[in-house]
């Protein structure tokens, strides 16, 4: 035996060991497998920048988790007791709307707020308008969190705006994702902020390793601490104008006020204060509300992550499937499933179920992710799921919708990044009007799709499905 075959075994025998001591799901564990077996140092490289399972975040240093933060003061007792008091009203709804609040509560501490104004913004066109106008109007507060904060024409006419609310005295706090916001014009863009007087941070810095594979992925703003914004917008001329290939850029954001931004507030400051050390829990950060923000339509914010028990995310999403009675519209731009969702998609549409699941076409970003998940859509498609995809733009909403009671908007992706490891924010909206407006949304988005022909697919270049098969093989590590 040769020095390099010796070497390679023993290599390949410790890491197979240290994936199997893992206890991934099989479908992971074999992907990783393989990429070792075909590219080992690669592989490698691969697995300790993006391939780390949470539990790397617990045995290196001790985070504040969001599900554990309640008992940071009494911030959120008035919360608290809404969410008893919503418990019991939403008792004679569906089930639907019962066991997913419970669920939501039960594996992320999400709590029901029922005294909130909720707006829908279809596009970045509605998106930065509305906070551009509430950016202008802070008085107190400007807490900023996104995952990819571009330093072009928007980002340098935000900033403008921010130092000019630090100038005034309004304290301004920013958290971005240190890969997704990754360059060097970005550096500079963060150098040129810090000398305003605006606080900008890594929720993770670059050099800590064992965490690197964590991305932040969440999109947060709360000003004052009245007003918040969540949805699956960042922060890029992009969004206005998309070029790469893309006509329009398809996405949907939620503007809040009322108790649910306190819930926001909350998941900001842990976030913070896991990246700087500083607690944010005071009276002045989450201020009484005043009589023309609040409403009475009930939100309730489902967070997960390495710092998580449990796949929040993923349990919501298969908690609205197998819930479901009458219809589910689900929008996506990448779409890998594990077993269990996938099973839950083909029974929902085998017992007779309206299912209907809108995805990116394809793009020049992500290849390999579209690739794979054309695999998935035959599978859900030949079950009589309805598969639409999007096509002329950039389909990046996150958006399920379940018998018009529940509507979900957020940052969580249909991938296993966003089950398993990434920070995620979904926003889950018990009103039937919030569910109405985003199946519109949805059924307007018709007019730019072409339907997945389960056939045409199966009759397609061999080659070409053999080369969605090895993407498969590899989909639950991207």
């Amino acid at each position: 035996m040769s020095l390099f075959t010796l070497g390679y075994t023993i290599y390949f025998v410790a890491v197979a060991a240290y994936i199997i001591s893992e206890n991934r799901r099989p479908q992971s564990a074999f992907a990783w497998l393989f990429l070792f077996l075909t590219v080992p140092l690669g592989g490698l490289v691969v697995y300790i920048l993006f391939g780390r399972m949470r539990g790397g975040v617990g045995r290196t240093r001790k985070l504040l988790r969001q599900d554990r933060a309640e008992h940071l003061g009494d911030a959120l007792d008035r919360a608290r007791a809404e969410h008893a008091r919503a418990m019991d009203r939403i008792a004679a709804r569906p089930p639907l709307v019962r066991h997913l609040a419970t669920l939501a509560h039960a594996a992320s501490g999400a709590l029901v707020t029922t005294s909130n104004r909720v707006e829908v913004l279809q596009d970045a066109s509605e998106k930065y308008p509305r906070l551009i106008q509430d950016l202008m109007a802070a008085r107190e507060s400007i807490h900023l969190q996104y995952y990819i904060w571009r330093p072009d024409g928007l980002g340098e006419r935000l900033m403008a705006i921010l130092a000019a609310k630090a100038a005034e005295g309004v304290k301004v706090r920013m958290l971005y994702d240190p890969v997704g916001s990754f360059g060097i014009k970005t550096a500079i863009y963060i150098r040129r902020m810090r000398a305003r007087g605006i606080e900008m941070w890594p929720s993770s810095p670059l050099w800590r390793v064992h965490t690197i594979s964590y991305r932040n992925h969440r999109k947060i703003a709360v000003i004052d601490g009245r007003i918040g914004y969540t949805g699956g917008l960042n922060i890029g001329e992009e969004h206005l104008h998309p070029g790469h290939g893309y006509t329009v850029w398809r996405d949907t954001h939620l503007r809040l006020t009322g108790m649910a931004v306190r819930s926001l507030q909350r998941v900001f400051s842990v976030d913070w204060a896991n990246a700087t050390g500083q607690n944010l829990f005071s009276p002045r950060h989450f201020p009484p509300l005043a009589p023309e923000d609040e409403g009475d339509q009930p939100v309730q914010l489902v967070v997960s992550g390495p710092d998580s028990e449990w796949r929040a995310i993923r349990q919501q999403y298969f908690g609205m499937i197998t819930g479901a009675r009458e219809r589910v519209r689900l929008q996506t731009p990448y779409f890998i499933l594990d077993a269990s969702l996938a099973e839950a998609l083909k029974t929902a549409a085998m017992s007779g179920i309206d299912v209907s699941v809108m995805v990116t076409a394809g793009g020049p970003d992500q290849r390999l992710v579209y690739w794979a998940a054309k695999t998935y859509l035959l599978e859900i498609a030949t079950a009589g799921v309805e598969v639409l995809l999007y096509e002329g733009g950039f389909l990046h909403a996150k958006t399920v919708v379940a018998d018009g009671w529940v509507a979900s908007i957020g940052s969580g992706n249909w991938d296993i990044r966003s089950f398993s490891i990434n920070y995620e924010l979904n926003a889950l909206v018990y009103d039937t009007a919030v569910a109405a407006e985003i199946e519109a949304g949805f059924e307007r988005d018709r007019a730019r799709c072409r339907p997945f022909d389960p056939d045409e697919y199966r009759t397609s270049s061999p080659a070409l499905r053999f080369r969605d098969s090895v993407a498969r093989l590899v989909s639950p590590v991207l």
